[in-house]
C-alpha cells in the first residue's frame, strides 16, 4: 500500500465521507411547533436511511482510496474496486437527494406536525454530493489529479572526507541534488573543478551505475519522481509496457520525445514516459 500515490481528489474523498459520518449521529427532521426537549431520530434509529445514505457514502469512499494506493488494480467480477466506489457515491447521493425531497416517510402523512429535513440530512446532503463529485471529477479535472503529498526528498548519507557523494539511483546526484551537465567537470573534495563526468575516482565498494548521454539540443538531463504509479514503455513504440515507475522514487530523464520523456530506470533499462503530469523535479 503506497499512501503517496493519493491524489487531491481522494483527500476532498476522504473529508466528505468523514462529514457524512458525522452527519450520521445528528437529527434528522425537525418539526415546528414541537417542545424544544422533544428528541428526534438520527440515522442509526434509520435502518433503510443508514444503508443507502450514510454507510454507502463512506464504504465508497473506502474502496476509492484503497483502490488508489494499490500498486496494480483490484478486480472483482470484472470491475475496478474504485469503479465499484464511484457507483457507491453516486447512489449515496441519490438517496440524499430522496430524503431531503421526502423527509417524513416514516411519520404519519396525516399528521399535525410535518417534520422537515434536519441538521443530519441537510449535512449528510452536502458531504454525499461532495463525495460523488470528487469520484467522479478526479480522473479529468488536472488540479484534482494532482499528488496529495510531494515525493520525499532523499537526504544523502555522510561520506568520508575527500571522497564524492555515490552519483546511483535513488536520489539526485550532485550538490543541492542536481545533477551535473553530461560532459561537464565535476568538483573535487576542494571545491575546484576536477575530472570530466564519467572518469570519476574509484571508491571503494561497488561503482555508481553511468549515467546515460544526453542526447543534444537544449535539453538537460533531470532527476524527477511520479505523483501515482506510471508505465513506462518501449521506444520503438509498442503498446507492451517494460517497466512501472512507482511514488517514492528517483528516475533520470534523458530525452524529449514530443509531449513525453525517455527515462531510466534503476536496471538501467530506458523507455517513454507518455504521461508527464504532476512529475516532481529533483
Amino acid at each position: 500500500m503506497n499512501i503517496r500515490s493519493l491524489t487531491r481528489g481522494d483527500g476532498v474523498v476522504i473529508g466528505a465521507a468523514v462529514l457524512l459520518f458525522i452527519a450520521s449521529f445528528l437529527d434528522m427532521y425537525s418539526i415546528d411547533g414541537a417542545m424544544e426537549s422533544a428528541e428526534y431520530p438520527n440515522a442509526w434509529d434509520s435502518g433503510p436511511t443508514l444503508m443507502s445514505m450514510f454507510l454507502a457514502g463512506v464504504i465508497a469512499a473506502g474502496l476509492i482510496v484503497f483502490s488508489h494506493t494499490q500498486p496494480q488494480p483490484r478486480k472483482v467480477v470484472g470491475l475496478d474496486l474504485g469503479q465499484f466506489g464511484v457507483a457507491f457515491a453516486i447512489f449515496s447521493a441519490w438517496s440524499a437527494l430522496g430524503n431531503i425531497f421526502d423527509p417524513a416517510g416514516p411519520f404519519d402523512s396525516n399528521s399535525a406536525l410535518s417534520p422537515d429535513a434536519g441538521a443530519g440530512l441537510i449535512l449528510g446532503l452536502i458531504a454525499a454530493v461532495l463525495l460523488a463529485g470528487a469520484a467522479v471529477a478526479t480522473p479529468l479535472v488536472p488540479a484534482l489529479k494532482a499528488p496529495l503529498m510531494g515525493a520525499p526528498r532523499p537526504a544523502a548519507a555522510p561520506q568520508p572526507y575527500g571522497q564524492q557523494p555515490p552519483g546511483g539511483y535513488g536520489y539526485p546526484a550532485g550538490p543541492g541534488g542536481q545533477q551535473p551537465p553530461f560532459g561537464g567537470q565535476q568538483p573535487n573534495a576542494f571545491g575546484t573543478p576536477g575530472q570530466p563526468a564519467g572518469h570519476q575516482a574509484p571508491q571503494p565498494g561497488p561503482a555508481a551505475a553511468p549515467g546515460p548521454q544526453s542526447s543534444g539540443g537544449d535539453f538537460s538531463p533531470f532527476w524527477f519522481a511520479v505523483p501515482v504509479t506510471r508505465q513506462l514503455f518501449p521506444e520503438d513504440g509498442s503498446p507492451h509496457p517494460i517497466a512501472e515507475l512507482t511514488p517514492g522514487t528517483w528516475y533520470l530523464a534523458v530525452e524529449q520525445r514530443g509531449p513525453g520523456l525517455v527515462a531510466q530506470t534503476q536496471d538501467g533499462r530506458t523507455g517513454v514516459l507518455q504521461d508527464t503530469s504532476g512529475i516532481q523535479r529533483g
